[in-house]
């Protein structure tokens, strides 16, 4: 399979199709061209490369590339500067979980030039440590919520004419005496049972508030991508039928798809490639996914989206190394946080 490692190489890296002189300047030893013009055939015939219609070289096939990846890929150790970019883009002195994860999508699309995916670690332990109400001024409010993460989520909202400060500071009160201490599930699930109709006693119409409390919580406990390099699908999109770009941004914008097509999280990284993917809107793409491991806090995600034709090795060898750093970084946050 040296020669299918050599044409996965060579097209990679120049976008040509591959021709058997051009091998047989890369491979390691002398072959004669009938040699590799022999191989290429079975290869070709094994559907591991093809023939494209305007060359006489060949390109991998999405099974070749399979199979380079299952079998002969090895991830190309970091280059110096990679590293410093990362140490230092993670440098930063960051307030919220949410910056460190949003910084991490855009550190990954600068160092790959693709698209880049970055989910938070999982908030199911996450616990309520604090809710309060901050009076705005014109009978607006901002509920802010925080998690004993660090995390804080805040909505803005209008309180209606006969609700006055004792009574929302009576709920307030309520709250954090009844739910402080709860994981963000256990917190939603008895918005659900007891504490509508303990707030009644405070508000005549609690609902309202009722469902600016469970939209905010709600954001504080959901799954949430962060996307870097969204221009970056224009350099490697071989489409470029106008609705099929719009399908492949709505895709990348909704959290909910986007989850579908990124999967379950793993620990080993994995590679997906073309039809593997079940949204037709990537056919001519391939996903590079990880997991990072936080210790109790939980795991995340990162991900790359980029052509098919991408340099497997160096990938593979950026996110290996991209996911030990962010943990690193997330391990340092929680244990300055918790002291």
């Amino acid at each position: 399979m040296m020669i299918l490692r050599a044409v996965v190489r060579d097209f990679t890296n120049t976008g040509v199709p591959v021709g058997s002189k051009a091998l047989a300047k890369q491979l390691p030893i002398h072959v004669s061209s009938a040699t590799i013009r022999n191989e290429m055939a079975a290869l070709e015939e094994q559907g591991l490369i093809k023939k494209t219609h305007s060359s006489s070289g060949r390109i991998p096939s999405v099974e070749g590339y399979r199979y380079y990846v299952d079998h002969l890929v090895k991830p190309d150790p970091l280059r110096p500067n990679d590293i410093d970019v990362i140490q230092s883009s993670l440098g930063g002195d960051f307030h919220k979980i949410d910056e460190i994860i949003s910084q991490s999508a855009t550190i990954l699309s600068n160092l790959t030039s693709y698209t880049a995916f970055t989910l938070k670690p999982e908030l199911k332990d996450s616990r309520l440590s604090g809710f309060r109400l901050v009076p705005l001024g014109k009978r607006q409010i901002m509920a802010i919520l925080v998690t004993d993460s660090g995390d804080v989520e805040n909505q803005t909202f209008d309180v209606a004419g006969d609700v006055d400060g004792e009574q929302l500071e009576a709920v307030v009160r309520l709250i954090n005496d009844q739910l402080v201490g709860l994981t963000l599930p256990e917190v939603l699930r008895k918005l659900q049972a007891d504490i509508p109709a303990k707030i009644a006693h405070y508000l005549q119409s609690p609902q309202g508030f009722l469902d600016i409390f469970g939209d905010v919580l709600t954001r504080a406990a959901q799954e949430r991508f962060y996307v870097g390099g969204r221009l970056n699908l224009l350099n490697f999109s071989q489409d470029s039928d106008v609705d099929s770009l719009k399908s492949l941004y709505s895709l990348i914008d909704k959290t909910d798809d986007i989850a579908s097509v990124l999967g379950q999280p793993s620990d080993k990284i994995s590679v997906r490639i073309g039809n593997e993917m079940t949204n037709d809107a990537l056919r001519n793409f391939s996903l590079i996914t990880a997991t990072y491991d936080v210790d109790q806090h939980g795991q995340g995600m990162i991900a790359i989206l980029g052509p098919t034709r991408m340099p497997y090795s160096r990938m593979l060898g950026i996110v290996g190394a991209f996911r030990e750093e962010l943990a690193k970084k997330l391990l340092d946050y929680y244990r300055f946080y918790d002291e």
